[in-house]
C-alpha cells in the first residue's frame, strides 16, 4: 500500500526522496535518485508547541536537545545522537518532577521553536522602495498608488524608505517635512556604502562602511538612540511619514529627460539597486530589510544596463546569449552579483516587480535575488492584476500581532544549520540562499550539490512557504554494517528574526531508518517520487547555470534508464515484461514532463521568463513545484462532475471544459461545442440552467486555485481553436499529431478517433518516449 508522504511532512516540513537508505555508500550509489529532502523551516505544524521562552540546551558540538537524545535526570546528562558526546544538563532540569519532561523532549515534538529572550530585540524591519519614474504617466500613477498602498498595508513601526530613477537616481529625504527635498546621484556611475555615505551625509565615518562589525555597531547606536543619520532622513516608520511619503508620491511626475522617438527612456536600474543597497548598508546592516523594485522596461544606462537605448538595439536572447553574442550581459552579472555579495552579508534581500512587455532583466539580477531571498513578479504593466495581488499577497499579515492586524508573515536575517549522523555527510543545499562557509564534520569532503562546501546557510528574507532542497551522501563504508535498531538523525536549526523583533530559533530534528541495500523492495517503499521528482528537477535547472541543455536533458534520461534498470521487475531484454512498483510508477511520466517544461526548454521563452520560473522553482514547496512540472487538468462535462483527466491531447472534447493549472497561469479552456452554445446565449435562458452552471463552476475552482497563490498567476478564458488555446496545448502529452494520422479537414482533427484535437509538434509522445525507457531499461547492463 503506498504511502501519502504529503501528510508526513506536516510532521516536521521536510519531504525526503527515500525513506529507507541503505547503510553503505556503495548500495547508496546504485540507488541513482540523490538521498535529500526538501525542508521547509517555517512551516506552519499542528503538532509544534507554541514558542517556548527559554534558551535551547546545546552541546559542545552544536546540537540541540531533541526527543532522540538519551537523558538521565538525575545524573543531569544528556547523550546527543549525533556525536554520541555525553552533555551537562542545566540545574532547573534535575529539579523537575518524577513523569514530566520539558516540550523539546516529548516525543511528538519533533519540532520546537524558541524565544532567543538573551539578545536584544531587533528593530522594525526596513522597506526601501526603488520606483521606476520612466514609465507612461498612467502606469505611473498606478505604481504611485500601489507604494501608498503597501505603506497601508505594513504595520505602523515598520521602517521605509524611497528611492526613484530615471536617468539618475533620486534618494527622497522623508524626515524634511517643510518640503520634498532629494538627493540626486548620477546614474552611470556605480556608488558603494562609503560613497552613499559621505554623499547623503548620513554621520558616520566613510572608513566604518568597509568594515561589516563598524557598520551594524553604528547602525545599532542609530537604531536604539535615534542618533541622526540615515534613519529619520531617509528612513523613517511608516506611523511617522506616511503624510510625507505621500505628499512627495502625489506630486511626482515622471522622468523629466526628453526622450527621442527612436530611443528608449535612460534607466539606470543597476545604480538605483546599489544606491539602495548603500543606504541600507550604512544604516541597517544585520538587521532585517527588504529593497522592493518596481521597474518598468530595460536598465539601458550605467552599470547594470542590458541593452543601448537606441530602439534599433535588441535584447539579448538565449541564441545570443549561447553563442556569447550578447556584450553587456557579463558587466551587468557581474554588478548584480557583487551587489549580492554585498547585502548578504549585511542581511538584505531584493524583490524585483517586472512590469512591461519588454524584459526589464531579470536573468542577470537573478544572484542578486535569489541568493538574498527575494522574489520576482512578471506583470505585462503596472495595472494588470499580476502585480496588484502579488504586491497585496507580499505585505500579507498573520493573525498573531493583536491589535495593529497582525505581524508580517516575511521575516528575516535567517541561518540554517544542518547537523547530521556520522554515517552521512551533507553535500550541498539549492534554494533561496547563500553560503556562510562554515565547515564542520558534517560537510562532505569529496561531493559539493548546489551551494555546497558548507553546513550553515543565510536566508535573507523567509516566509512559510520557502523551501530549500538539501542533499546528502552515505558515506559508511561498506563493510561497517550498522546494527539493527540503530538511526539516522537529522537536525535543522533555524535561527532568525521574527518580523516582530523578536530572534527565534526553530529546531526539527529528524530520524530516519537504515534499510539493506539489496532489499529493493523495502528501497522502493520508501520511495516519495513528488518529492523526487521536484529535488531532480531543482538540480537539473541548477545546472542549466553552468551546462548545456541538450547535455542535462540526456543526463536526466540516463538517471531514468539507471533507476527503472534497478528497480523495475523485467525479464531481460524483453521490453513487454517491464513494469514499476506503484511508488515508482509516475516518476518517469513527470521525467517527460519535466524535459519538455519551460524550466529546462527555451524555446519561444525569453532569458528573463526562464529566470523567472527556474527562481520560484527553488523557493516553492513540493505541491506548487510539482504543478510547474507536471500541470493539473480536470474536466467538466454535462454528464459527470468534475474528474482529473490525463494530461494528454486526448482529453480535449468539444463537449467539455478544461482547467489547466499550472502554477504560473490558469486556463479555462471550452470545447468547440460548448464555445458555440456559449456564444449562442444558451446558458442565459431558464431551461438550460445546468449549461450556465457548468460554464461557472471551473471559474470558481480557478479562483480557488489563484486565491492563495503567490506569486499571483495569469488567468486566461480561450475556446478550442483560439488564439490563447496555446497556453493549455503546449502542456499537453502530443498523443495525437499531424503526423500520426488523417486529418479531417471538415472537423479540424484526426479522422477515424474521439479526439477532435490535434497537435502541430514533432515531440514524441509519452507513449514513445516510455517505450524508449523500457527498452533501454531492460537492456541496460
Amino acid at each position: 500500500m503506498s504511502v501519502d508522504y504529503s501528510q508526513l511532512e506536516e510532521i516536521d516540513g521536510t519531504r525526503w526522496t527515500w525513506h529507507y537508505w541503505p547503510s553503505s555508500r556503495l548500495d547508496a550509489s546504485r540507488c541513482v535518485v540523490p538521498f535529500g529532502c526538501l525542508f521547509t523551516p517555517l512551516r506552519p505544524l499542528p503538532n509544534m508547541p507554541a514558542a517556548l521562552p527559554y534558551p535551547p540546551v546545546v552541546s559542545r558540538d552544536g546540537a540541540v536537545l531533541n526527543p532522540y537524545c538519551s537523558v538521565d535526570f538525575r545524573a543531569r546528562m544528556w547523550v546527543c545522537p549525533f556525536t554520541f558526546q555525553r552533555n551537562q544538563l542545566p540545574p532547573h532540569y534535575a529539579e523537575m518532577p518524577e513523569g514530566q519532561v520539558p516540550p523539546e523532549l516529548v516525543p511528538e515534538y519533533t519540532v520546537v521553536e524558541y524565544r532567543l529572550t538573551d539578545r536584544p530585540p531587533a528593530p522594525p524591519p526596513a522597506f526601501v522602495f526603488v520606483l521606476d519614474t520612466t514609465v507612461p504617466a498612467a502606469q505611473l500613477e498606478v505604481a504611485k498608488e500601489y507604494v501608498l498602498k503597501a505603506l497601508a498595508l505594513l504595520p505602523p513601526d515598520a521602517v521605509v524608505g524611497l528611492i526613484t530613477f530615471g536617468q539618475n537616481v533620486h534618494v527622497h529625504e522623508i524626515g524634511f517635512v517643510e518640503a520634498a527635498k532629494s538627493y540626486v546621484l548620477r546614474g552611470n556611475k556605480n556608488y558603494d556604502a562609503a560613497a552613499v555615505q559621505t554623499l547623503l551625509g548620513l554621520g558616520f565615518a566613510a572608513t566604518a562602511a568597509a568594515s561589516g562589525k563598524a557598520v551594524t555597531a553604528a547602525a545599532g547606536r542609530s537604531l536604539h538612540g535615534h542618533a541622526s543619520g540615515g534613519l529619520g532622513t531617509f528612513l523613517q516608520p511608516v506611523s511617522e511619514c506616511e503624510f510625507m511619503l505621500t505628499s512627495i508620491l502625489e506630486s511626482m511626475g515622471r522622468d523629466p529627460w526628453p526622450v527621442a522617438a527612436d530611443e528608449r527612456p535612460k534607466r539606470c536600474t543597476g545604480v538605483a539597486l546599489a544606491v539602495a543597497g548603500a543606504l541600507l548598508e550604512c544604516t541597517y546592516a544585520g538587521y532585517g530589510a527588504h529593497i522592493c523594485l518596481l521597474v518598468g522596461g530595460p536598465a539601458t544606462a550605467g552599470p547594470g544596463m542590458i541593452v543601448g537605448s537606441k530602439l534599433e538595439d535588441e535584447l539579448r536572447s538565449h541564441t545570443d546569449i549561447e553563442k556569447d553574442n550578447a556584450p553587456l550581459l557579463k558587466k551587468a552579472t557581474k554588478h548584480y552579483d557583487e551587489l549580492a555579495t554585498r547585502l548578504v552579508n549585511a542581511g538584505h534581500s531584493v524583490s524585483v516587480w517586472g512590469c512591461a512587455l519588454d524584459q526589464v532583466g531579470f536573468y542577470e539580477m537573478k544572484a542578486c535575488v535569489d541568493r538574498t531571498g527575494g522574489v520576482f513578479i512578471m506583470a505585462e504593466s503596472f495595472t494588470h492584476p499580476m502585480f496588484k495581488r502579488s504586491l497585496e499577497k507580499f505585505f500579507e499579515r498573520d493573525a498573531e500581532g493583536g491589535g495593529g492586524g497582525g505581524y508580517l508573515r516575511r521575516h528575516f536575517v535567517a541561518t540554517v544549520e544542518v547537523d547530521c549522523s556520522r554515517e552521512l555527510a551533507i553535500t550541498g543545499m539549492i534554494g533561496p540562499c547563500a553560503s556562510l562557509q562554515r565547515k564542520s564534520a558534517a560537510v562532505s569532503a569529496d561531493t559539493e550539490v548546489g551551494i555546497g562546501g558548507t553546513s550553515a546557510w543565510r536566508i535573507c528574507s523567509l516566509d512559510p512557504d520557502t523551501t530549500l532542497g538539501v542533499f546528502f551522501e552515505v558515506i559508511n563504508p561498506h563493510g561497517n554494517p550498522i546494527p539493527d535498531g540503530h538511526y539516522r538523525y537529522v537536525q535543522f536549526r533555524t535561527t532568525y528574526q521574527h518580523s516582530s523583533g523578536e530572534y527565534r530559533l526553530r529546531v526539527a530534528t529528524c530520524a530516519g531508518r537504515w534499510g539493506d541495500g539489496n532489499d529493493l523492495a523495502l528501497l522502493s517503499a520508501g520511495f516519495d517520487q513528488e518529492a523526487s521528482a521536484v529535488l531532480m528537477a531543482r538540480l537539473a535547472v541548477y545546472r542549466t547555470e553552468n551546462e548545456e541543455a541538450f547535455d542535462i536533458l540526456r543526463w536526466l534520461d540516463r538517471l531514468l534508464i539507471r533507476l527503472c534498470a534497478r528497480f523495475g521487475e523485467y525479464q531481460r531484454d524483453r521490453p513487454e515484461t517491464f513494469r514499476l512498483g506503484a511508488t515508482l510508477s509516475l516518476y518517469p511520466q513527470f521525467m517527460f514532463h519535466l524535459r519538455r517544461s519551460n524550466l529546462l526548454q527555451v524555446f519561444n521563452t525569453s532569458p528573463d521568463e526562464s529566470a523567472y520560473f527556474r527562481s520560484h522553482l527553488a523557493r516553492v514547496p513540493v505541491s506548487d513545484a510539482l504543478l510547474m512540472v507536471q500541470p493539473s487538468l480536470i474536466q467538466y462535462t454535462l454528464e459527470q462532475p468534475p474528474t482529473p483527466v490525463l494530461l494528454d491531447v486526448a482529453s480535449v472534447r468539444p463537449e467539455a471544459i478544461l482547467l489547466l493549472d499550472a502554477f504560473f497561469f490558469v486556463v479555462v479552456f471550452c470545447g468547440d461545442t460548448i464555445a458555440q452554445w456559449r456564444k449562442a446565449g444558451y446558458h442565459l435562458q431558464h431551461e438550460f440552467r445546468n449549461l450556465a452552471e457548468l460554464l461557472q463552476a471551473p471559474r470558481r475552482d480557478a479562483e480557488h486555485f489563484i486565491e492563495h497563490r503567490f506569486p499571483y498567476p495569469r488567468y486566461i478564458e480561450t475556446d478550442q481553436h483560439g488564439s490563447q488555446a496555446r497556453f493549455l496545448l503546449a502542456k499537453l502529452n502530443p498523443s495525437a499529431t499531424h503526423t500520426t494520422g488523417h486529418v479531417d479537414v471538415l472537423s479540424g482533427g484526426v479522422a477515424g478517433g474521439g479526439n477532435t484535437e490535434f497537435l502541430y509538434t514533432d515531440d514524441v509522445s509519452m507513449e514513445v518516449f516510455l517505450e524508449h525507457l523500457k527498452r533501454a531499461a531492460v537492456a541496460a547492463t
